[in-house]
C-alpha cells in the first residue's frame, strides 16, 4: 500500500472549486454504480495530490436526494484517493454552533429514506462497523486547518441527515434536538457509510449557515440567507484546504480504516456473486488481489 496522500475533497453547497490547485484538469471517471455528480478536478497543492468532486455538480444542478453517493465514492476510489474530506453546509440545532462556525462531525443519525446505502448485497454480504464513523486523524487535522485559516472551529457534533429537499418543520427541528442532534443536513448519509465500505478514511467539516427552525424568535430558513452565509463560508473553506495540505505529514501512515473490510465480509467466497464482485473491483478490490 502506498504511503502517499491522495486527498479527496467532496465539496458541498457553496464550494465548487479549489483555487490553489496546480496542474488542474477535470477528468471524467466512469463508475459501474451510476453517474458521478461531475467530473473530478485532479491536481495538486505542493506535493499532495487532490481530487475534488462537487457533490451537487457544477452549478448546483443535482438535488440532495438525487445524488448518487455510490457512484461518487467509487469514482473517488478509482481516482486513487486514500482519504476523503467532505465539506457540507448545515443548519444548527445547538446554541453552541452559530452561523459562520465550522464544526467537525463525529457522529451521525441517518434519517434519509430510499437512498442506496451500501455497495454490498446478496452474493457479497458485508457489515462494516460505523460505531466511530469518521477518521479521527483527518478530523483533527481539518480542525487545526480551520483555526490556522482564521476560522471559528467547534469539535465533535452529531449530524442528522434528513431526506429533504424541503427544510425542517419547527416540530421536526425540535424533535431532532431531543434526539441529541447538533446539526442537520441532507447529504452526509449514505456518503459516510459508503466511504467506510470503500476503506476510505472520511471526515466531515460542517459549515453552519442557519439556525434551522427550532428557534421561535428566528425567521424561517430561506435560501437567500443561506446563500449569503455560504459565500462567506466558502472562502474560508478554500483556505482551510490549503492549510490542511500543509499540515499533512510527508508520508501517510496506514489507518485502521484502510482495512475495514478485513473482518466485515460474511459470505463464503464460494458463494460470491461474480457480477457484484466485478462491480466491486475498486471498492473491495484489495480483497480480490485487484489493487
Amino acid at each position: 500500500m502506498s504511503d502517499e496522500w491522495v486527498l479527496g475533497i467532496i465539496g458541498g453547497s457553496g464550494l465548487y472549486a479549489i483555487d490553489a490547485l496546480e496542474d488542474a484538469q477535470w477528468i471524467a471517471v466512469k463508475s459501474p454504480w451510476g453517474e458521478p455528480s461531475d467530473e473530478i478536478l485532479c491536481g495538486r497543492i505542493g506535493n499532495v495530490k487532490l481530487r475534488f468532486l462537487p457533490r451537487h455538480g457544477r452549478g448546483h444542478r443535482i438535488a440532495p436526494e438525487a445524488i448518487d453517493a455510490r457512484a461518487n465514492i467509487d469514482a473517488l476510489k478509482r481516482a486513487g484517493c486514500t482519504d476523503i474530506l467532505a465539506i457540507s453546509s448545515v443548519g444548527s440545532l445547538n446554541d453552541k454552533f452559530a452561523p459562520g462556525t465550522f464544526v467537525t462531525v463525529d457522529q451521525f443519525i441517518d434519517f434519509t429514506r430510499g437512498r442506496a446505502s451500501s455497495f454490498f448485497g446478496s452474493g457479497f454480504v458485508g457489515h462494516v462497523s460505523m460505531a466511530d464513523p469518521v477518521c479521527p486523524r483527518l478530523s483533527a487535522k481539518a480542525a487545526e486547518a480551520v483555526a490556522e485559516a482564521g476560522g471559528n472551529i467547534a469539535l465533535k457534533a452529531t449530524y442528522l441527515a434528513m431526506e429533504g429537499p424541503q427544510f425542517s418543520t419547527r416540530a421536526e427541528s425540535r424533535l431532532y434536538r431531543q434526539w441529541g442532534a447538533d446539526l442537520v443536513g441532507m447529504t452526509a448519509m449514505p456518503e459516510a457509510k459508503l466511504a467506510r465500505e470503500a476503506e476510505l478514511p472520511y471526515a466531515l467539516l460542517a459549515m453552519v449557515t442557519d439556525w434551522d427552525s427550532w428557534r421561535e424568535d428566528e425567521a424561517a430558513v430561506n435560501v437567500d440567507a443561506i446563500v449569503a452565509q455560504m459565500q462567506d463560508n466558502s472562502e474560508l473553506a478554500r483556505k482551510t484546504i490549503e492549510k490542511l495540505v500543509a499540515l499533512l505529514p510527508a508520508e501517510r501512515p496506514a489507518s485502521p480504516i484502510d482495512f475495514a473490510l478485513d473482518d466485515a465480509v460474511i459470505t463464503n467466497p464460494e458463494k460470491f456473486d461474480s457480477d457484484l464482485i466485478t462491480k466491486l473491483d475498486a471498492v473491495a478490490g484489495r480483497l480480490f488481489g485487484h489493487r
